[in-house]
């Protein structure tokens, strides 16, 4: 088996790296026909730079150049020894003489060609591959550094020369045959440049020694091409902006070109044209984890586990559009149009036209969006001027997300998943493209969504048997906290059991917030917000609901969620502008809802337009799935004429118990109601419940949700409150104030009771929804009523409709209790991860 290795910059930047690189060719230099090797990382760059400094007149260039100098000796020093190091010394200090002569030209002319930028830029891999084979005949492994451009040759364009492979693939053979057929030394090539016939200096691109890598491969007809980077291959997508990205086993040809073409920056692009070729495999593979077998390229793969191979993007871009009457049916317009362009050297990335021919977008990189804009002026000026074409039409700012893979011509629905991954997160799709071989899926989308993006679709493709949801919990206090702890006791299972991972990314309360993209600990978040200070990445601010809400819009995750664990009004109104943000809202916040019919309707419309989820099962009666029934009543066509509930648990127990009087229990009303206090059911002045102001408002939600007649501008003020207590209690200054007045009334409370029992009726306080009204009021119930089977702080729901008529559909369970009250929000979290693709 015959090898050509290559290493990248990272490769050979340190002297660990190099020592990782010494072993890897020491282990099978009797296989490798050639290595090729890259200038040290960042070196290219300083190399740049110093070229400009030159031009410019900067006279500090030369100090540019000592410090690349002393970089390559310092790496010499460690690896060489006596004479070896000398004469390494020598042979740089040669090169760095000469690099200095080319930039005093440079500074004497005050011109900086293309040329004389190649050349200087040459000098990165001509240092490392002398470094390297300096290294390894140290080692007791014989190598000779050899110089590419008398190898391989390509024509004048500098920067990015083409390569003349037939007299490329002569000259390495010829030179294989007479020089290096006998394996007596290991050759180390010098990657990315090369020469033109007449000698002259040439580079093969950015990325180019993986072409060089390929170059050598295909004229020596290797076995197998080796690319080592500082990633253990081709992953699905991009680690740096996907954390749960992972290798890709094997991959085709195609595949490759299309993701390294959108920005996969593992391969350089050309460099595949020539294995491909000849049929020759490359592999991608890890200096820094040499046990990874990394990625293979391969021309036929097997399919894969996933219906993609993987995702890839390219930012930033613009996208110039051409558009107007004028272009519909002309023959020849795209002709002259891309004429334009490639006259000024713009490559064109991405191309859409609409089926009507009255427009056509491209994408460029942002340097050339000058050239192209007034090429395409220049062109088309008479149509332009006659108004037969508009003027260019330039966005920038954008990012190109594809998804890639041969498999998806043999799977129905890619695009539909694509796209709806992107619609869920509301990342706006500014133009499409798909190519006719089906391998491949692009959407042009702001660059600021890119991010998201990626992360969106890559868990729709790859991670689809587990759903994430990206949490922001504002209110950590009875209910929010008791959610926290049962977050922090499921995660685990629900991840495990259920493919539904909820991550913690956010939370506020009254005076602290903190926020963690890598996710927040829900077991202690509560305490770090109470006392303003945490560990490691937690790093609480003050509480401001606007700034919140900013930040959150700002970290732009993917399947984000916003819970509402409050009662306070200033957040709910804030809903239309976190749905507006495509952000799903979970609330048990009547607020909202019980608010303004207009505001209410807004929330609903843009939930239901935009296919955003905004949540409020626990609005009303806690967990209990009210809401969800009325609307599948409403939805298979039951016509709903009334609902008659107890909606509030507090109540439910006041009078639950005081009907426990007719058994001798004898509780007066004040009594029940401060027991009623200690055991955490009343707010912490029980006139918040005993206002019956809060059953109002679900009673008010109750009646929007039904889909009766009547109820289309039921406003709040129109639901029709009987009052449970005099006016004395409410306008007592206190709480103690009002358990005396309350006190007071006892005797009322136990005629009326004792009055009802004699009738062998007992009191409730229950809301009635009917006719376009709602009311509340406390009645007496007779012995068979739904509403004395409730025990303790138990709600009711009775519905009757045109099919639970003759007998009505109840709905009955706790209605109050941090405990369920959070059960049911945790269940609306998991309905919003069950919306994901």
């Amino acid at each position: 088996m015959s090898l050509v290795l290559k290493f990248g910059g990272t490769s050979v930047g340190s002297r660990d790296a190099l020592e990782k690189v010494i072993k890897i060719i020491a282990a099978g230099h009797e296989k490798i026909a050639v290595v090729v090797v890259s200038a040290l990382s960042g070196v290219t760059d300083s190399l740049i730079e110093t070229s400009r400094k030159a031009a410019a007149g900067d006279e500090s260039y030369p100090e540019t150049v000592g410090a690349i100098k002393r970089r390559h000796l310092d790496l010499a020093m460690q690896f060489l020894t006596g004479n070896d190091f000398e004469e390494a010394k020598v042979k740089l200090e040669q090169m760095f003489s000469e690099l200095l002569r080319v930039l005093d030209g440079i500074f004497i002319l005050r011109e900086l060609s293309d040329r004389s930028l190649d050349l200087t830029m040459s000098f990165g891999e001509r240092f490392s591959s002398h470094l390297l084979a300096s290294a390894l005949s140290a080692r007791g492994f014989p190598a000779s550094s050899l110089d590419s451009r008398d190898l391989i040759k390509t024509n004048a364009v500098y920067g990015k020369a083409v390569v003349e492979e037939n007299e490329s693939f002569r000259l390495i053979r010829s030179w294989y045959s007479s020089e290096a057929k006998d394996g007596s030394a290991i050759h180390i090539a010098p990657g990315f440049i090369a020469s033109t016939e007449d000698g002259a200096t040439t580079t093969l691109g950015r990325g180019g020694s993986d072409l060089g890598a390929a170059i050598f491969g295909a004229a020596l007809n290797v076995d197998e091409v080796e690319i080592w980077t500082d990633v253990d291959g081709i992953l699905t997508a991009d680690p740096r902006q996907v954390k749960n990205a992972f290798c890709i086993e094997s991959i085709s040809y195609e595949e490759a070109i299309e993701l390294s073409h959108f920005g996969a920056k593992v391969i350089y692009p050309p460099s595949i044209r020539p294995a491909l070729s000849r049929d020759i495999p490359i592999r991608i593979r890890n200096t820094f984890n040499p046990d990874s077998k990394g990625t293979i390229i391969l021309k036929n793969v097997e399919a894969g586990p996933y219906p993609i191979r993987g995702i890839s993007s390219m930012s930033p871009v613009s996208l110039l559009c051409l558009q107007g009457p004028g272009m519909a049916g002309v023959a020849g317009f795209s002709s002259r149009l891309f004429s334009a362009l490639a006259d000024r050297k713009i490559n064109i990335i991405l191309i859409t036209q609409s089926s009507s021919e009255f427009s056509i977008c491209f994408a460029v990189l942002p340097g050339d969006v000058t050239g192209a804009d007034e090429a395409l002026r220049k062109e088309f000026y008479r149509e332009i001027s006659r108004g037969e074409i508009d003027l260019p039409v330039i966005e920038e700012n954008l990012s190109i997300v594809a998804v890639v893979g041969a498999g998806m011509k043999s799977y129905s629905g890619i695009s539909g998943k694509f796209f709806y991954s992107l619609g869920r997160n509301g990342i706006n799709v500014i133009a499409i493209a798909q190519g006719s071989s089906e391998t491949n899926i692009s959407a042009v989308i702001n660059v600021q969504d890119e991010s998201k993006a990626l992360n969106a679709v890559h868990e729709a493709f790859f991670l689809s048997q587990v759903r994430s949801v990206n949490l922001f919990l504002v209110g950590t206090g009875h209910i929010g906290g008791t959610l926290l702890e049962q977050i922090a006791l499921q995660q685990e299972v629900l991840a495990e059991s259920h493919g539904i991972r909820v991550n913690l990314v956010g939370a506020g309360a009254s005076k602290y917030m903190v926020f963690d993209p890598k996710g927040l600990d829900p077991r202690n978040i509560k305490d770090v917000l109470k006392k303003g200070k945490g560990e490691k990445r937690e790093k609480p601010e003050a509480m401001e609901l606007q700034s919140f809400i900013e930040k959150m819009k700002a970290m732009n995750l993917p399947n984000s969620a916003f819970c509402d664990c409050t009662a306070n009004e200033e957040v709910s109104s804030a809903y239309a502008e976190i749905l507006n943000a495509a952000i799903p809202v979970i609330t048990p916040n009547k607020r909202a809802n019980s608010g303004t019919m207009e505001y209410y309707q807004t929330l609903k419309n843009i939930s239901r337009e935009r296919n955003i989820p905004y949540l409020y099962e626990t609005t009303v009666c806690a967990g209990l799935p009210v809401i969800s029934i009325l609307r599948d009543l409403n939805l298979t066509g039951d016509k709903i004429h009334r609902i008659e509930a107890v909606l509030s648990g507090t109540l439910s127990f006041i009078f639950n118990n005081f009907d426990l009087n007719n058994s001798g229990g004898k509780k007066s009303f004040s009594a029940l109601v401060r027991e009623a206090k200690a055991k955490g059911y009343t707010e912490p002045d029980p006139r918040d419940d005993l206002n019956a102001k809060d059953t109002a408002r679900k009673a008010l939600i109750l009646a929007r949700e039904c889909g009766m007649t009547g109820f289309e501008a039921l406003e709040f003020s129109q639901v029709t409150i009987e009052p449970i207590l005099p006016a004395a209690c409410f306008e007592a200054q206190g709480v103690d104030a009002f358990f005396e007045e309350l006190e007071k009334i006892d005797h009322d409370f136990e005629e009326r009771r004792a009055g009802a029992a004699e009738k062998g009726k007992a009191l409730r306080y229950v809301a009635v929804i009917e006719e376009g009204k709602a009311k509340l009021s406390l009645r007496e119930e007779d012995a068979g009523s739904p509403f004395r089977t409730l025990v303790d702080s138990d709600n009711i729901v009775v519905i009757t409709t045109s099919r639970y008529s003759s007998l009505p559909m109840v709905i009955k369970g706790p209605g109050a209790g941090a405990q369920v009250t959070a059960a049911g929000i945790f269940a609306d979290i998991a309905r919003i991860a069950r919306t994901l693709v």
